[in-house]
C-alpha cells in the first residue's frame, strides 16, 4: 500500500464567472521512505497540490489516500487531526513564535495533541537534537541564525514522529551556504527512513530528492526518477 495516492485529483476554484482549474486529474503514487521533490513554476498547481496532499484543503473531485485513509471525504475536524498525528509541516518563513524558546517552540503539536508535560519535553529535546540544536533549546528565534530557525521548523514537523514530512519551499528565505546545509539535513533524515517531499521552483534544490514530479498548468508533466551520482545531495 503506497503512504500517498491520488486518483484523477481537481481542483477548481471559481473566481466570480471565471473557473480557474488549478489541478488537472493528478494521478500520482508516493511510496513510504520515498525523497520526492515536487517542481513547477509559479501558477503550475504545486503549492495547490501541497495544500491537498498537507489536508490543508480538499479536493474538487476526485480521491487521495494518505496511508490507507481516504482523506477526500473527510470534514474539517477529521483533516486537522490528521494534519496533527500524520504529517510535519515546514515552512518557507519558519512560522516560530518570536518570545518562545526553541524548546517550546517544538513542543507545539505535542500540546495540541494533549502529551503530558515531561514527555513532552523529552520528545521535543530528541528532535532538536536530530538537527544538531540540543545546545539551543532555550534560545528564542531572535537569538538563532535563519539556519538555526529552519532547523526548529524541522524539529518542530519531526517531534510527532508523523507519516511524512512536507516541505514548502524550505530554503526560500536562506543564503546559499545555509541552504545546503538545510538540504544536507533533508538528506541525512531520508537515510533515516523518513518520507519526505520538497515543493519548490528551484531546480538544483529538486535534485537533492530521489524523484522529481514536474507540475505545468495544473498536470503532471513529467515523473523522474534521479539516479544517485546525478542528486545534488550525492557528495553530503
Amino acid at each position: 500500500m503506497s503512504l500517498i495516492e491520488t486518483r484523477d485529483l481537481w481542483k477548481i476554484y471559481e473566481m466570480g464567472a471565471e473557473k480557474v482549474h488549478a489541478l488537472r486529474g493528478v494521478s500520482i503514487s508516493i511510496e513510504k521512505g520515498e525523497y520526492v521533490a515536487i517542481m513547477g513554476p509559479s501558477g503550475s498547481g504545486k503549492s495547490t497540490l501541497m495544500n491537498l496532499i498537507g489536508c490543508l484543503d480538499t479536493p474538487s473531485r476526485g480521491e487521495y489516500y494518505l496511508n490507507g485513509k481516504r482523506v477526500s471525504t473527510m470534514d474539517d475536524d477529521e483533516l486537522a487531526g490528521i494534519r496533527n498525528r500524520e504529517i510535519g509541516f515546514v515552512f518557507q518563513t519558519f512560522n516560530l513564535l518570536p518570545r518562545a524558546t526553541a524548546l517550546h517552540n517544538v513542543e507545539l503539536p505535542l500540546i495540541y495533541n494533549g502529551t503530558p508535560s515531561v514527555k513532552r519535553r523529552e520528545m521535543a529535546e530528541e528532535a532538536l537534537a536530530k538537527v544538531e540544536l540540543a545546545d539551543r533549546i532555550f534560545h528564542k528565534p531572535s537569538e538563532l541564525s535563519g539556519g538555526q530557525r529552519q532547523r526548529v521548523a524541522i524539529a518542530r514537523a519531526l517531534v510527532n514522529n508523523p507519516s511524512l514530512l512536507l516541505a514548502d519551499e524550505p530554503t526560500g528565505n536562506l543564503d546559499s551556504k545555509t541552504s545546503q546545509d538545510i538540504m544536507k539535513l533533508f538528506n541525512e533524515l531520508y537515510k533515516q527512513g523518513n518520507t519526505i517531499i520538497i515543493v519548490t521552483h528551484e531546480p538544483d534544490i529538486a535534485r537533492h530528492a530521489q524523484r522529481v514530479l514536474s507540475i505545468l498548468d495544473g498536470e503532471i508533466a513529467s515523473d523522474e526518477v534521479i539516479p544517485e551520482h546525478e542528486r545534488n545531495g550525492k557528495y553530503l
